[in-house]
């Protein structure tokens, strides 16, 4: 991997590449969790991580995972002293849950629990106190992101953020924007969104994949010069590769000619030599570098032919999430469903892809893999049928915003919470939709 150099405070360096690349594995390398191969990794002040997948069975340990390790190590002393003191009880185990109590207040523990109260006021709309012990799979992915982003907010000098911005709806992708443009803290992220790219990133490092090993790329600029400025390194490489390959021809050539000369003329041994050393140190100083292979993608969401009408929802409500409502879909329409974190979009996608309320056989998932069943009221029908094979074919972007859904898509579908102290102004309880015919929005709730 190529030279990467340094990062100051205020600046934020996105590193991008296709799947597979080493995204991962290269912020793993900056926090020490893997040695590099070769070259060294240097860097002042504290360090705060937010992981690609948060962890933690609470949102308190959830908020915990992403604290200075101080503070995380505070806390495993003050949970283990208080544990020890209402098992036994003694004068002894009192005084030891006293002193993790006053290191909890040194290393700035109840500092950090103003912060994580701002946080889940934030995400959930409600204190940290009452949260604490909700369990981290009652929360959506979007949930579990704005949690975790609590380092945003907190002490650390440098961040290094592994796709901050998955499963955010729109309102919480905007924030994290902002956030990240009012930090003063070096930030190091990765990211896929082209939208958070353009509005964030001071500068771009870009994974390579090649034949000979993936390879960095730093473009000095924003997103929005950084199409034309890879178009123009190619360019440059590709010119440099074909200037190397005319070169090593004609050394060859030369080579070869002095060899046939050699054969029957010994003066031209001497010459014979140098032309082959000569080509032989110009092919240790190796080509130059090749033009990186670009990830190719194919997708195959063709299906079959369904009836008239493909979906139609009647009175159906998600148990919990969302009041009754009613929705249909034709064939041929593209559908994007919206809705903030928590407000049931998976749920429903889930719904469907089991085949809806009562599937018929056709109707069912082919493959192996089961799905949970969704707690639902009223009716959610297929069309007569749905693919050749019978397979409800749903394609699901969660890093997509709005704007880019609109583009490709005849239907919008906008999902809200049902709880009425939860549902933000502006949001309806129920479902509106796009019309494929008129292409005027009817109703449509704020995302």
């Amino acid at each position: 991997m190529a030279h990467l150099d340094g990062l100051g405070a205020g600046e934020r360096v996105a590193v991008i590449g296709a799947n597979g690349a080493g995204t991962t594995t290269l912020l793993r390398i900056v926090t020490g969790e893997l040695s590099p191969d070769s070259g060294a990794v240097t860097r002042d002040g504290s360090l705060g991580v937010m992981r690609q997948f948060v962890t933690g069975a609470t949102a308190g340990e959830l908020l915990l995972s992403v604290a200075q390790p101080v503070i995380r190590d505070a806390a495993v002393r003050l949970a283990r002293s208080e544990a020890v003191m209402n098992e036994r009880g003694a004068t002894e185990s009192q005084m030891a849950y006293a002193s993790a109590v006053a290191a909890w207040g040194e290393v700035g523990g109840y500092d950090a629990e103003v912060l994580w109260d701002v946080c889940t006021v934030a995400a959930l709309g409600v204190s940290f106190e009452r949260c604490r012990d909700r369990s981290v799979s009652t929360l959506s992915g979007g949930e579990q992101k704005r949690l975790a982003e609590a380092l945003l907010r907190g002490p650390d000098d440098l961040l290094l953020l592994d796709e901050p911005d998955n499963s955010l709806d729109v309102p919480g992708k905007r924030w994290l924007e902002e956030q990240l443009r009012a930090t003063g803290k070096a930030v190091l992220f990765v990211s896929h969104d082209r939208e958070l790219l353009a509005r964030t990133a001071t500068s771009i490092v870009t994974l390579e994949l090649g034949a000979a090993g993936n390879t960095a790329w730093t473009h000095p600029g924003g997103f929005d010069t950084y199409h034309r400025a890879r178009e123009q390194r190619f360019e440059r490489l590709d010119e440099l590769r074909r200037r190397w390959d005319e070169e090593h021809a004609k050394l060859r050539s030369l080579m070869l000619m002095y060899k046939q000369k050699a054969a029957y003329n010994s003066d031209m041994a001497s010459r014979y030599r140098a032309a082959q050393t000569r080509l032989t140190r110009f092919e240790e100083a190796r080509p130059p570098e090749e033009q990186p292979r670009e990830q190719r993608l194919q997708t195959r969401l063709r299906g079959g032919r369904t009836g008239k009408r493909a979906l139609t929802c009647e009175a159906l409500e998600l148990t919990g999430l969302m009041h009754a409502f009613g929705f249909e879909t034709y064939f041929g329409d593209r559908v994007a469903v919206l809705g903030s974190n928590g407000s049931g979009k998976s749920h429903f996608l889930r719904l469907l892809a089991a085949g809806g309320t009562d599937p018929a056989p056709e109707q069912e998932p082919v493959t192996d893999t089961r799905i949970e069943p969704v707690p639902h009221g009223g009716t959610a029908r297929l069309g007569a049928s749905y693919g050749r094979d019978g397979l409800l074919r749903i394609a699901v972007a969660p890093t997509s915003r709005a704007a880019h859904c609109w583009t490709s898509c005849t239907a919008v579908m906008s999902i809200a919470r049902a709880f009425r102290e939860r549902t933000p102004r502006g949001y309806w309880p129920a479902t509106s939709w796009l019309s494929p015919r008129s292409g005027r929005l009817r109703g449509l709730c704020s995302p």
